[in-house]
């Protein structure tokens, strides 16, 4: 929760609006602890709700962007290193 709390203190005002309104999204195999979103829900008084398929979300969605890398380059973050080196 502490980790849920911090990026939401450090989320831009306007992007924390959108996410107020719309709520958190769930997917990774994580979200399928018992009652972790009925936690966060209540910790963050914001509406939170699974993904359809939360296993294989994560999985699906790097094949989309991976399908159109060379369109989405303009969105994606540098994870490089200062020596240079990819953060794997």
């Amino acid at each position: 929760m502490n980790a849920i709390k911090n990026v939401l203190e450090n989320t831009p005002p306007e992007l924390l609006g959108d996410i107020m309104r719309r709520g958190v999204i769930m997917a990774g195999g994580g979200s399928l602890l018992r009652g972790l979103d009925k936690l966060i829900a209540e910790q963050t008084e914001m509406p939170v709700r699974l993904v359809d398929d939360p296993l294989t979300a994560v999985v699906r969605g790097t094949g989309i962007v991976l399908e159109d890398i060379d369109e989405l380059q303009g969105v994606m973050i540098d994870t490089y290193t200062e020596d240079n080196k990819p953060q794997w």
